[in-house]
């Protein structure tokens, strides 16, 4: 078999506003690099396989469900997914109604590498 080639690496950015939510803001991370990324290449080159390398950066790490991060991906190829302490707390304001626990706004970073062969 091929060995594996990186094809595209981005960068994306997620803020939860509201709620605290730390897969939240991850998966904004993802949709938004993901958002910028058109993969004709690979079929027009005849790549047959693909994959998906993603880190992501956020507050609170061990709370990410990284089920439904996967889940954010429009297709379903294998996804390697970690997470890391990391990201940035910042100060906002705090709406009960909106779901807050506290004034702290949530924000999330993500680098995604696809991966062909």
């Amino acid at each position: 078999m091929s060995e594996w080639k990186k094809f595209v690496i981005e960068f994306g950015f997620g803020i939860d506003q509201h709620g605290q939510d730390p897969t939240n803001a991850a998966i904004k991370a993802v949709k938004d690099a993901i958002s910028r990324c058109y993969l004709i290449g690979i079929s027009e080159l005849g790549l047959k396989e693909m994959k998906i390398e993603v880190l992501i950066g956020v507050p609170h790490a061990d709370q990410v469900d990284i089920e439904a991060v996967k889940k954010s991906f429009p297709l379903n190829y294998e996804k390697d997914i970690r997470v890391v302490e990391g990201g940035l707390m910042s100060e906002g304001f705090k709406y009960e109604e909106l779901g807050d626990k506290s004034c702290e706004v949530m924000l999330a970073v993500a680098s995604i590498t696809v991966l062909a062969r």
